[in-house]
């Protein structure tokens, strides 16, 4: 397993006081990355349910329908996003958090067409 090996609690103790901010400070950095991972993920869920669900349940439907939907579902999508993004923005740069984000989009993404869009495969 790369990196440093795991603090025993002993080993803690023993540590400077600076050494010890040092080591809680970087927990924090990696708690706030997996928050902002998991809000991402929600986010990503609810944005490609906005952007595609609607070619599958909503298809025979006036299209100002399937609009109001999507932006409906679109909201929760932005209450998840923008505290993500700026949870992550205080410990990634903006790039570390684009390239998290289009990684999480391909995860939420696959799995999105395979199970609740099937049909799509069938007709590619």
């Amino acid at each position: 397993m790369g990196g440093q090996p795991c603090l025993q609690h002993e080993t803690f103790l023993t540590l400077s006081l600076r050494d010890k901010v040092l080591v809680l400070e970087q927990v924090g950095e990696v708690s706030a990355v997996l928050e902002a991972a998991c809000l991402l993920v929600g986010s990503n869920v609810f944005m490609t349910f906005a952007w595609y669900a609607h070619l599958r349940n909503l298809r025979a439907r006036p299209l100002i329908v399937a609009i109001l939907a999507s932006w409906a579902i679109a909201l929760f999508e932005y209450t998840l996003q923008v505290p993500a993004n700026r949870i992550g923005y205080d410990t990634l740069s903006l790039g570390q958090l684009k390239v998290m984000q289009e990684a999480i989009t391909l995860v939420v993404f696959v799995p999105f067409v395979v199970l609740y869009m099937p049909s799509v495969l069938r007709n590619s």
